[in-house]
């Protein structure tokens, strides 16, 4: 079964195109305070573990899929990547699909071997799906896209970021590259495997680029805590309901301000949380 059509089965199943972000800021992670001022890296990289899988516990059966933030793991070391490869196989065993977050791109062999970590059927850090940069060129995205294919797995290519700067470099070479990811997905089907990056932050470049790109899924950052709105985010949906997934990490997992419940608890508080983040996008 291909990526596409494993998202949109779990799409369909979930009834919302919410993704939840897994980004294990240190300063907020429930427990933290009771680890001091110098909390060895190891020790932080249990806490992140711990909350990584209290987001998949709290996601399960809720939404399709989650979105672990790669950098954040890798921060911790030895003992944060080994939390980042838990944390992708625990969630792919309670039927979550995983977009990893890691923003890889290089040449040939290189551009292989970080597809294997990630896409291959035997990966270390098991994923559904792996955020990818073009900017080295095209040639560059086809050992990913070999890799992924072969494993009914996808991509999401970096298009246009949910950040504020990112229409300097981005955006003169976005209908170009919304052509080639776009004609790369029809020669394959409906939605193909490989999607695109365009955050909710930019609302007239979201929806031309879903016009253009009728054939694929787009993955929105930006929404909540960014200052996307739910119709913005909205706006990368195609008329079926298909076509994008929305991400939300700060808004859903974490509390505005200390709680004792969330430290208590973070898995039943971050369930409610995302109920919620769920309502807000339907209702927006």
């Amino acid at each position: 079964m291909t990526f596409s059509a494993r998202l949109a089965a779990a799409v369909r199943l979930t009834g919302t195109p919410l993704c939840v972000g897994i980004d294990p800021w240190v300063d907020r992670l429930p427990g933290r305070a009771a680890l001091g001022a110098t909390p060895a890296r190891a020790d932080l990289a249990d806490l992140a573990r711990r909350f990584g899988l209290a987001v998949v516990d709290a996601c399960a059966g809720q939404v399709s899929s989650v979105k672990p933030q790669f950098a954040f793991f890798e921060a911790l070391g030895p003992a944060g990547m080994a939390a980042l490869a838990d944390v992708c196989g625990a969630a792919r065993a309670a039927d979550l699909l995983v977009i990893g977050d890691a923003k890889r791109g290089d040449i040939g062999s290189t551009a292989t071997a970080y597809a294997a970590a990630t896409l291959a059927a035997d990966a270390p850090f098991p994923c559904d799906a792996l955020t990818v940069s073009p900017f080295l060129g095209p040639d560059t995205l086809e050992p990913f896209l070999t890799v992924a294919e072969a494993n009914g797995r996808g991509l999401f290519v970096l298009l246009r970021t949910s950040n504020p700067g990112s229409a300097r470099w981005q955006a003169p070479v976005a209908d170009d590259l919304a052509t080639w990811i776009d004609s790369t997905n029809a020669a394959r089907g409906d939605l193909g495997p490989v999607g695109a990056v365009v955050g909710a932050t930019h609302r007239a470049a979201m929806d031309k680029l879903r016009a253009a790109m009728p054939h694929t899924w787009l993955l929105v950052p930006g929404f909540g805590a960014q200052g996307g709105s739910a119709a913005d985010a909205k706006a990368a949906l195609r008329p079926d309901g298909l076509g994008a997934l929305i991400v939300s990490a700060r808004a859903a997992t974490f509390p505005d301000a200390p709680s004792a419940a969330y430290d208590a608890d973070p898995a039943a508080w971050i369930r409610d949380r995302v109920a919620a983040t769920r309502e807000a996008l339907a209702a927006g």
